[in-house]
């Protein structure tokens, strides 16, 4: 039988990598996808000599538009069929709104929202021609609550979660499974980006983290929130009055606009305001 094919997207570091490594130990052949390319070759080789399966590497920055129509041109000139699409990139802002650089929130859209979906309607027609795939969507706890001083990352989660959902009821019974992984905290370099201030609970390793996302897509759940902690926020905190979850969110993060952000990179919108800002 023709070992099939995963793509990661944030394939470089973090929950990316670990899931190229547990999909790799379970026999998938890979397609990596970042903007680094050195870390994805790193991986790639890893993976190729210790698992024996094939891994092509697409260095893409998800932040420019057609990202997604660059990398499945890239997939497809490979001679490549995705079976499992991993749509993992993604990065987020903290801080009052009016502070964050300008165009960094327009990049975060980018990854997190814009190029997943554009990889999911490239890919999943195939999928369905064929009678069989998957998509996983990474989200996290923030999608269940609105999130003071993350206004844009947890509205955009809570897109990627309510997407990931919809999608599942629609391909019900058409052979494609869809599954929204929703993580706390994670030790990953998501936290190198906007600093551990942005936590809010105890972390998970990545590790613990993909495993209970493969884990769930196995059982063809609908979202999985790793962590018993994790759990209980996302499933009792939202059932309150909006404004009382809202107040009560604020005042949990009521230290994060103070707290010195850690230098950030900069995709291309930020990047082009950040020089013109510059006398």
């Amino acid at each position: 039988m023709t070992s099939r094919t995963a793509l990661v997207t944030g394939a470089s570091t973090g929950l990316g990598a670990e899931f190229a490594r547990q999909l790799a130990a379970r026999g998938h052949d890979l397609v990596l996808v970042a903007r680094s390319a050195d870390r994805l070759e790193v991986l790639a080789a890893q993976l190729r000599s210790a698992r024996g399966v094939r891994v092509d590497v697409v260095v893409q920055d998800l932040t420019e538009p057609g990202a997604a129509a660059a990398v499945v041109e890239a997939v497809t000139a490979a001679g490549r069929q995705v079976d499992l699409l991993v749509n993992n990139a993604g990065f987020g802002t903290a801080g009052r709104f009016e502070d964050i650089p300008d165009g960094r929130d327009e990049d975060q859209l980018m990854v997190n929202l814009v190029a997943l979906v554009g990889l999911t309607r490239a890919l999943v027609p195939g999928m369905l021609t064929r009678g069989h795939g998957a998509v996983i969507n990474v989200a996290s706890t923030a999608a269940f609550q609105p999130s003071p001083f993350f206004a844009t990352y947890s509205a955009g989660k809570t897109f990627v979660l309510n997407f990931s959902l919809s999608l599942r009821s629609e391909y019900r019974g058409r052979g494609v499974k869809v599954l929204a992984l929703c993580p706390g905290p994670t030790r990953t370099e998501f936290f190198d980006v906007v600093g551990e201030r942005a936590a809010v609970g105890r972390f998970m390793t990545a590790e613990a983290v993909v495993r209970a996302g493969l884990r769930g897509l196995d059982r063809d759940r609908a979202y999985v929130v790793p962590g018993l902690g994790n759990q209980v926020t996302a499933h009792l905190v939202p059932r309150r009055p909006r404004r009382m979850v809202t107040a009560i969110a604020k005042l949990v993060a009521r230290s994060v606009p103070d707290a010195p952000a850690p230098p950030q990179p900069l995709g291309r919108r930020a990047a082009a305001a950040a020089a013109q800002a510059t006398p």
